[in-house]
């Protein structure tokens, strides 16, 4: 087949590829098949039609297309800039390995039969996807506070306004802790901790006065807030997919007079593949986590030396 006619061949293939990804995304599909599948036959779909002559070259076409089509959703308005960030480092060389795979097919009979077994993931992956049920996960985060266990307990319950984030990563739109409230005491009360874009509604499930805290989740703000040029966009996967499920804080007395505060989430998200995805969502609660429990320490540690003062 001449260049003229790849080339437009091509281009409907890709162009039909693409406003399945939009299709996919509008109705809340985030899974092997937008992530996986996708950049693979975009890939493909750039080495069958350009043909280079190295197989660095095919590598490099299939990234640029699989980048191209990123480019394209977020001046489309359809993802913001974070997200999409954060897709790159899976879906660009799986753009590689897709042109990798059309190329060894164009030179191998036997390879051609596997690149033909790969049209059977699509149907298999969207029925994955629209079937999965996320797993749930853990973060644990912990520090070393030198106050009491009740010192320390005062500021878990409610702490009060946090100073704005410095840390470069809170300023690209992540969502971050501001402060804590609490309405009643004891196993009942409801505590909210508002962050940049709503409040967790947390009604308390273990009250053990002053060694653990642990509540349910039973409302989730939004994850982050993306950043487009065409202003707020709403993505899908901004409400439903990475959702707190419960949240505990355990006090430990330490020998020292210090104290070990251990914050812990637990969480899903409704993204695939999930692992690749949990390595973001890991690092992002950490980070609140730390922010969190730094604001904890600074507080009680305060209050701690006041009341050294005060004896002396």
């Amino acid at each position: 087949m001449k260049f003229y006619m790849r080339m437009t061949v091509g281009f409907a293939l890709a162009v039909c590829l693409f406003y399945g990804g939009i299709a996919l995304m509008r109705s809340g599909i985030y899974g092997w098949t937008l992530f996986v599948v996708y950049p693979i036959a975009l890939g493909g779909i750039a080495e069958w039609v350009f043909q280079p002559s190295s197989a660095r070259a095919s590598a490099g076409d299939g990234v640029l297309m699989a980048l191209g089509c990123a480019f394209l959703l977020f001046f489309a308005g359809v993802e913001g800039a974070l997200c999409l960030v954060m897709a790159l480092p899976l879906i660009l060389p799986l753009g590689a390995l897709g042109a990798w795979l059309v190329r060894r097919a164009r030179f191998s009979r036997h390879a051609a039969r596997g690149v033909t077994m790969l049209l059977l993931l699509p149907p298999g992956t969207l029925a994955w996807d629209a079937t999965a049920q996320p797993p749930l996960y853990s973060v644990h985060t912990t520090i070393t506070i030198a106050a009491s266990s009740r010192q320390v307990w005062e500021q878990v319950i409610a702490f009060p306004q946090l100073r704005e984030p410095n840390e470069s990563y809170f300023r690209t739109g992540l969502a971050y802790p501001m402060r804590a409230r609490i309405e009643g005491r004891g196993v009942g009360a409801v505590r909210y901790c508002e962050f940049s874009t709503g409040a967790f509604v947390e009604p308390i499930e273990v009250w053990e006065e002053p060694r653990v805290l642990r509540f349910r989740v039973t409302e989730n703000p939004a994850p982050m807030q993306e950043w487009s040029p065409y202003g707020s966009i709403q993505a899908k996967h901004l409400h439903g997919y990475l959702i707190s499920r419960q949240g505990e804080f355990r006090l430990t007395a330490l020998p020292d007079g210090e104290t070990l505060l251990e914050g812990t989430t637990r969480y899903q998200h409704g993204l695939w593949p999930a692992e690749y995805w949990r390595l973001w969502s890991d690092a992002i609660i950490h980070r609140i986590h730390m922010r969190v429990l730094n604001h904890i320490k600074t507080l009680a540690e305060g209050e701690a030396n006041a009341e050294g003062g005060m004896r002396r």
